[in-house]
C-alpha cells in the first residue's frame, strides 16, 4: 500500500527527472574560462556590437556575481546560438562551462588585483 507522502516523493522525482532532460550535458572538454568566454560571450559582446562591449573587467565582481545569479537566465534565454546548434544560449552552455565563465569574469573584474579583457 502506497502512503500519500511515498506517491508524492516519487511524482516529484519523475518531474526532475523530466526537466534534467532540457539541461545542456555537452561540455567544451579542457577549456578554462576565459576560452568559454571567447567562445560564447565574446561573439555577441565585441566592440561595437549593438549588444554592449562586455570583457571581465567591463563590471566589478559583485556586478558579475549580480549578473550570473539574478540577470543571466532572464537576459539570454531568448538568445538564439547559430553557432552552436540553433538553440537558446541559455541551453547552449552546460552548467559546469557557465562556472568557469563566471569565474573567469569575476577573477578579472575591474575591482580585482588583475583587471582583464579576454583578448
Amino acid at each position: 500500500m502506497k502512503t500519500p507522502l511515498g506517491i508524492m516523493t516519487a511524482t516529484l522525482v519523475g518531474f526532475i527527472a523530466l526537466g534534467l532532460t532540457s539541461v545542456p550535458t555537452t561540455t567544451v572538454q579542457g577549456a578554462d574560462g576565459k576560452e568559454l568566454f571567447r567562445e560564447y560571450c565574446k561573439t555577441c559582446h565585441a566592440a561595437d556590437s549593438p549588444h554592449g562591449e562586455y570583457t571581465p573587467m567591463s563590471l566589478i565582481q559583485d556586478q558579475w556575481t549580480r549578473f550570473f545569479e539574478r540577470k543571466y537566465v532572464r537576459s539570454h534565454k531568448d538568445v538564439i546560438d547559430e553557432k552552436h546548434g540553433g538553440k537558446p544560449v541559455t541551453e547552449t552552455i552546460s552548467p559546469e562551462d557557465l562556472e568557469l565563465i563566471k569565474a573567469f569574469s569575476i577573477k578579472g573584474a575591474a575591482d580585482s588585483e588583475h583587471p582583464m579583457t579576454c583578448g
